[in-house]
């Protein structure tokens, strides 16, 4: 019998555990080519609405060359803040010709000051805090991705 029960408990679990995800299974390359160098991070792709309002809440880090892609529909101005986001990050706003926008640099964790972009941008790319600095990366860059579909 407590067998039977410990089974009709874990499948009742596993689906609620499934619907529990933060973010999309998707993932995606983005490539940044800046001063004649380019670099690549692994970037789970937030498409929903939902996920984009998720964001990277509650991490508590991100992996080495990895991030979130938040592509829109059209292009729009684009506003985040860093409500129950415990890192902090840079924040790269995306021109439709892959031309940035505006990069905020070591956003503040867990602010609820607004960073928004300059203008309309048709994706946000968030990346670890410092990027930017460390690898030498300004508004001249291009940024390019694959979608994950």
């Amino acid at each position: 019998m407590r067998a039977i029960l410990t089974a009709v408990a874990l499948s009742l679990a596993l689906p609620m555990a499934a619907c529990s995800k933060d973010v999309s299974e998707a993932q995606s390359v983005a490539t940044i080519a800046a001063d004649g160098a380019t670099h690549q991070f692994n970037v789970e792709v937030a498409r929903t609405k939902e996920e984009q309002a998720r964001g990277l809440m509650f991490r508590t880090s991100l992996p080495e060359g990895g991030g979130m892609i938040f592509p829109f529909e059209k292009p729009r101005i684009a506003s985040f803040w860093m409500k129950n986001t415990l890192i902090p990050l840079d924040m790269f706003f995306i021109r439709a010709d892959g031309s940035i926008d505006r990069i905020a640099e070591n956003t503040i964790p867990e602010s609820l000051e607004p960073v928004v972009s300059g203008g309309e941008v048709s994706a946000v790319l968030e990346l670890a805090g410092g990027t930017a600095a460390k690898l030498g990366i300004d508004e001249t860059a291009k940024i390019t991705w694959k979608d994950g579909k």
